[in-house]
């Protein structure tokens, strides 16, 4: 067969459309959005090259419309399960064997379909099924998977040309081979891009999947397969399936062949996985990869040098766009009394004009929290800071669930700084803020280095560049993703690569090298070219 040192096309950022009115792609989607919606969904398993269907099965649910009939998926059982890892495994003995420039082509595929003919159909399931604005679905299931993709090929084309040194007496080589056995993708419901990559970037590096989507996440999911299948995925690669979870993962960590997990969500099952791999350690062939990037009570704080406007703004922006169910979502303010007035008064009138309601209605720029549990959990924490004495709701304050799940943007001020709201991950369109006196600006960074147990995301606002560098430095362990004069929230891949430590996961940042290589073993190989004939050092001369 023929060689070459082959060069992948450079990565860009895919462009993010307007979809303002008049253009064509504001026609595009809502076009798309009306086909879907008035399809009745029946989704499948898909384990190998099978369509899997069961007689169990469960509603796709709408979340800003929760009776209307969007149709089913389909749950699986320990047996399918099974199927899926042994399928798996199978295929890798060819995937694993592949070239690196032929999986390549697949995802790279994957990206320029998903980016035309396949990007109205990405997006419109995300505003269906996830209830995400448009612009929202595009900077998250268009956009952001095309840079996954696309960057995930540039990036491993680094790792395979980083090379030790060699010498004239021999020549040292490293290989990049994929893990011994198959990786088990745990993905979300709030970002679509992340159920697209955990998935491929393990997949990329030669690996096969056992991926188990949120079901509430299944129009997009569905999308994906689609996606996958045109690019030339090959069958048994990537084999989704659903069911109990805790069922699915008991039959996944329990396979001699487990040998990595890819994780989103929640901190509290991230650690019951952690501790179910480490109780089943003995078993397993390989000691297996854990990556998560899990939960965050993410903060701005602004020094009194701040733009009141501009910390308004991130306030508005980065705690209520996608109604606050972004991990990287701002859910804890410091400001200081000397801004607070200011700040107050252009951020309720901010809050007050957002228009609330379906996603195919565009003039509105908040939609429904994704599930009843959700909704639930909200209300009891914007009844209760009803009722204390050391919170006040200046802005929001409602719901209404007769139709879709639909919290207001609430902001709370408080004046305990660990006020229940103030640590606690709501994962909803609830914001608290902490007024401090000026002079406590120093102690303020304490508090919020202490306060929570994440460690995800966290934002700065400054005029006073001496202020912004110790934020920096007293912060740094505070949030993986830092900004300064900017709102916590819309990490770019190949910019901002993504991730945090503490509560929040394992760091391993998406988007990067650094998650790359956790899915692959290395080894090296030295071949020397004049082997020694004489067992005698110099050292032992007369």
């Amino acid at each position: 067969m023929a060689k070459g040192f082959f060069h992948v096309p450079k990565a860009v950022n895919e462009p993010v459309k307007s979809y303002a009115p008049g253009t064509p792609e504001r026609e595009e989607v809502l076009k798309q959005y009306e086909t879907y919606y008035t399809t009745k969904f029946d989704i499948p398993m898909y384990i190998g090259g099978e369509e899997i269907r069961t007689d169990n099965t469960q509603r796709i649910v709408v979340p800003h419309d929760h009776q209307h009939d969007q149709g089913v998926f389909h749950l699986g059982e320990e047996s399918h399960v099974q199927k899926a890892i042994d399928t798996a495994l199978e295929a890798r003995k060819e995937w694993a064997k592949l070239e690196w420039e032929q999986r390549a082509a697949i995802f790279l595929k994957a990206a320029e379909l998903i980016a035309g003919p396949y990007r109205q159909k990405m997006n419109a399931a995300t505003m269906i099924g996830q209830s995400k604005n448009i612009f929202q679905a595009e900077i998250d299931s268009a956009c952001e998977i095309v840079d996954f993709l696309r960057f995930n090929v540039e990036f491993m084309t680094e790792i395979y040309n980083e090379q030790p040194e060699s010498d004239s007496f021999a020549w040292n080589r490293t290989e990049y081979r994929p893990l011994e056995g198959f990786v088990y993708a745990i993905t979300p419901f709030n970002f679509t891009a992340i159920a697209g990559n955990l998935p491929t970037s393990a997949a990329l590096m030669g690996n096969v999947v056992v991926w188990k989507p949120s079901k509430h996440q299944m129009l997009s999911a569905y999308v994906l397969m689609e996606v996958f299948k045109e690019a030339g995925v090959p069958d048994g690669v990537i084999n989704m399936v659903m069911g109990d979870a805790e069922m699915v993962t008991n039959v996944v960590l329990d396979s001699p062949d487990f040998s990595g997990i890819h994780y989103t969500g929640s901190t509290t099952v991230f650690q019951g996985l952690w501790a179910k791999i480490g109780k089943n350690i003995q078993k397993y062939k390989t000691y297996p990869r854990i990556v998560g990037e899990t939960g965050g009570k993410d903060f701005i704080v602004a020094h009194p040098s701040a733009n009141p406007k501009q910390v308004s703004t991130a306030m508005s922006r980065g705690a209520f766009e996608f109604q606050g169910q972004k991990c990287s979502a701002a859910s804890r303010c410091y400001i200081p009394k000397s801004l607070w007035a200011d700040v107050k008064e252009q951020v309720i009138a901010d809050v007050k004009s957002f228009k609330m309601g379906v996603t195919n209605d565009m003039s509105n720029f908040i939609n429904a929290v994704i599930h009843e549990r959700s909704f639930d959990n909200l209300a009891k924490y914007i009844d209760q800071a009803k009722k204390d004495d050391n919170a006040e709701i200046i802005v929001g304050g409602n719901y209404d669930k007769s139709k879709g799940w639909f919290v207001e943007p609430t902001i709370i001020v408080t004046t305990d700084p660990k006020y229940p709201t103030m640590e606690t991950e709501l994962f909803g369109p609830v914001l608290t803020v902490f007024v401090y006196e000026d002079e406590a600006w120093e102690e303020t960074l304490k508090l919020i280095d202490e306060t929570s147990i994440y460690g995800l995301t966290g934002a700065i606002f400054s005029g006073c560049r001496y202020a912004a560098a110790q934020a920096t430095d007293r912060l740094e362990n505070a949030a993986g993703n830092f900004y300064i004069n900017d709102k916590p929230t819309g990490a770019v891949v190949g910019k901002q690569p993504f991730g945090g430590a503490r509560g929040s996961g394992t760091n391993d940042k998406a988007g990067s090298k650094a998650n790359l290589m956790q899915w692959i073993s290395m080894r090296t190989i030295k071949e020397t070219f004049v082997p020694a004939e004489d067992y005698r050092y110099p050292f032992l001369g007369e």
